[in-house]
């Protein structure tokens, strides 16, 4: 730069000028970027109160906060409950020999308190070696050897006991504990080491033993009143299909297929099913020619979610508000006379009807919800013509639950064979935990030969 003192007077003004006309660009670029800031901010404090004042992005399937609750002032109890002792199967005392302030030897007393601990044994396998001894006879001059019959210990030639393969089955199927758990349970425990493949051996077998039952809970299942059915996803070998569920109030059946096409529920229950099949509003159960009665805790969640996606439409709250009160009238209605329970079924159905015709083909938030009452309209009553009949299929969801849970853990299984073998071990073990019986215990009796549990009706 040149030396200032070197400059004309019109220069240095030049210079002046030029250095005035940056600062003031400098500082419209500040006042721009500070309005910039300002906008963002203020953008910034709108997400954080949608947010609920966190900095993080919720996603959508997250479940939102509960709302606080007021807590409700405990009722006081009439009196005190204390946890019942169990009764001891081992008893160990502690006392003082000698006094420990002077030394004298103590002898006799009695029992001051006393604290239960509850503990598991620590107990190896059991390897039971039955030998079969022949014994000659100097009479008869013939060696005579005892007929060994271990039926109820073992199934077959398996060298697996039954209560082994009960604990097995039970693991894998209620526990929902994969094969590798299994394996690493028994070795915790027992100290025994099985193979995956003799695991896995295990579960066919006891699927194998249990096919009878499996038919006859078939069977209950065709001559059932009223099913519930439902299906979900299942991979099998890396590749999608489904399994089907149908309950009774006391029976389970599961089957596996690739499709979801409604001709697996037609093969399970029959061309000729008498019953009402209780399902949501899934087109693939439109194949069966009987009676239907649609879930209504599906048609509500629906309802709520529309009431959700429209809060400032007064006009979808108005409307959902009174399909709601028509299916509480209904879910309350109760008769003694079939007639009078038939009659009353029409009449709800045509006031429903009144409330959704006003919105068909319409552009409007609820015309989905209305068009759907028009089109299941005489499946949405059922349960009050027939009071046996849910107006839920909450049977059906609480039966396929552990499916679900079981294929987010282990992602479905591996062959035809196992997906059978599952199919029967989740009938079996479902029917016997829905019955209340100890599921371990039934499938101990089963593998021993013993009467079955279960039958085309209740035991």
């Amino acid at each position: 730069m040149n030396d200032l003192g070197s400059l004309s007077r019109e220069e240095l003004i030049g210079i002046v000028l030029e250095q005035h006309q940056a600062v003031l660009e400098l500082r419209e670029g500040v006042d721009t970027l500070s309005e910039r800031v300002r906008a963002l901010e203020k953008e910034n404090e709108e997400l954080r109160s949608k947010l609920g004042g966190g900095g993080r992005t919720i996603p959508a399937f997250v479940k939102a906060n509960r709302p606080e609750r007021k807590k409700k002032d405990r009722r006081k109890r009439q009196k005190s409950f204390v946890r019942l002792r169990e009764t001891p199967t081992e008893i160990v005392e502690h006392s003082l020999d000698t006094c420990p302030d002077c030394g004298r030897r103590l002898s006799g007393g009695t029992v001051h308190h006393s604290r239960q601990v509850i503990e598991i044994p620590v107990m190896p396998v059991r390897i039971i070696e039955h030998r079969v001894i022949g014994r000659y006879c100097g009479v008869c001059r013939k060696i005579h050897v005892p007929k060994l019959d271990l039926s109820g210990e073992v199934v077959g030639t398996h060298r697996m006991g039954i209560r082994l393969m009960s604990l097995v089955s039970y693991l894998h199927t209620v526990g929902r504990m994969p094969v590798e758990r299994v394996q690493k349970l028994l070795e915790s425990l027992y100290g025994l080491h099985l193979g995956i493949g003799e695991i896995t051996g295990i579960l066919h077998a006891v699927a194998s033993r249990g096919k009878p039952a499996v038919e006859k809970l078939l069977h209950a299942v065709r001559g059932s009143p009223a099913v519930n059915a439902d299906e979900t996803g299942w991979r099998e070998d890396g590749k999608n299909g489904y399994i089907w569920s149908f309950s009774t109030p006391d029976a389970r059946y599961f089957i596996r297929d690739k499709s979801r096409s409604g001709e697996i529920a037609k093969g399970v229950l029959g061309e000729d099913y008498g019953g009402v099949v209780v399902s949501d509003f899934y087109c693939g159960y439109n194949v069966l020619l009987g009676r239907h009665q649609r879930c209504w805790v599906h048609y509500l969640r629906d309802l709520r979610a529309l009431v959700e996606a429209n809060p400032g439409d007064r006009g979808v709250a108005i409307w959902v508000g009174k399909v709601k009160a028509v299916y509480r009238r209904a879910k309350g209605y109760s008769s003694d006379g079939s007639k009078a329970r038939y009659e009353q079924r029409i009449a709800f159905e045509e006031e429903l009807y009144k409330l959704a015709r006003p919105y068909l083909k319409r552009n409007v938030p609820h015309r989905i919800l209305a068009e759907r009452i028009e089109k299941f309209l005489p499946e949405m009553f059922v349960f009050v013509e027939h009071p046996e009949v849910p107006s839920e299929n909450n049977a059906a969801e609480r039966a396929i639950r552990p499916a679900v849970t079981a294929r987010k853990i282990s992602g479905g299984t591996r062959s035809a064979k196992g997906s059978e073998t599952r199919m029967a071990l989740m009938s079996l073990f479902g029917t016997w935990l829905l019955r209340g019986e100890d599921a371990m215990e039934s499938c101990r009796r089963m593998l021993s030969g013993a009467p079955p549990s279960f039958s085309a009706d209740p035991a």
